[in-house]
């Protein structure tokens, strides 16, 4: 399984979706620096305090993250359909069902670390700059940090069980549109704050969402010999 993985990343070239990951997490903490900015021209504070900050930080994360691992899952999978190049793969002396679980673990394994570090660069960061600036009235406890450290990895779990649903309808149609679409619609529904209530804070509906996903992705190895690839 391993040597199966390791072949997906040299594939695909993973390292250009470091770099995209690397970017992608630049771009959020520029769009942070940008709200805590137009706050101060404004007179207004951006966050009461490093608890909100953080959550904050991780609603963006988890956002871009989620559309980001449908770029995979289209990249990976769905694109391999549409072309046929996955038959050349079950061509192979190797279990089509390895496969596609060597494609979803690097998926997993993906979105969950770089939600994770783009977590703890961004946080980190914005304490730091923060504390140069004072944009925040407020002194970060470590029962904060413990607090949030907890919520991310919780969070991150879930995110990255939810960025599988794409694949199911993606592979309706074998379609790349309609996978990203999908995430897009998810990350609206899960990750909008109406006057300061996200559904994300209703711990039932993530781990749903995830289960979901995660049983997605299962019926998809499970199906996998019933494909047709002729068509």
């Amino acid at each position: 399984m391993l040597n199966l993985i390791r072949l997906e990343m040299k594939k695909y070239k993973i390292g250009s979706s470091i770099k995209g990951a690397l970017v992608a997490t630049g771009i959020i903490f520029g769009v942070i620096l940008l709200g805590l900015y137009g706050s101060k021209l404004d007179h207004e504070l951006a966050f009461e305090n490093y608890e909100v900050a953080f959550s904050a930080i991780d609603t963006l994360v988890r956002a871009v993250f989620i559309i980001f691992a449908s770029t995979l899952i289209a990249k990976l999978i769905i694109d391999e359909y549409k072309n046929k190049t996955i038959t050349i793969l079950f061509m192979y002396p190797i279990n089509r069902k390895k496969i596609i679980i060597a494609k979803l673990i690097l998926i997993v394994i993906f979105t969950f670390t770089a939600i994770i570090f783009a977590n703890t660069i961004i946080t980190t960061l914005f304490y730091f700059f923060n504390e140069k600036m004072q944009y925040i009235p407020d002194t970060l406890s470590l029962i904060v940090v413990k607090k949030h450290v907890l919520k991310v990895l919780m969070n991150a779990l879930a995110a990255t069980g939810m960025s599988l649903i794409p694949l199911f309808f993606g592979m309706r149609k074998y379609s790349v549109p309609t996978t990203i679409i999908s995430s897009i619609i998810i990350v609206f529904i899960i990750c909008s704050n109406n006057g300061g209530m996200s559904l994300n804070n209703i711990i039932i509906i993530p781990i749903t969402l995830a289960i979901i996903g995660v049983l997605i992705a299962y019926l998809a190895i499970k199906n996998i010999e019933k494909v047709d690839l002729i068509e």
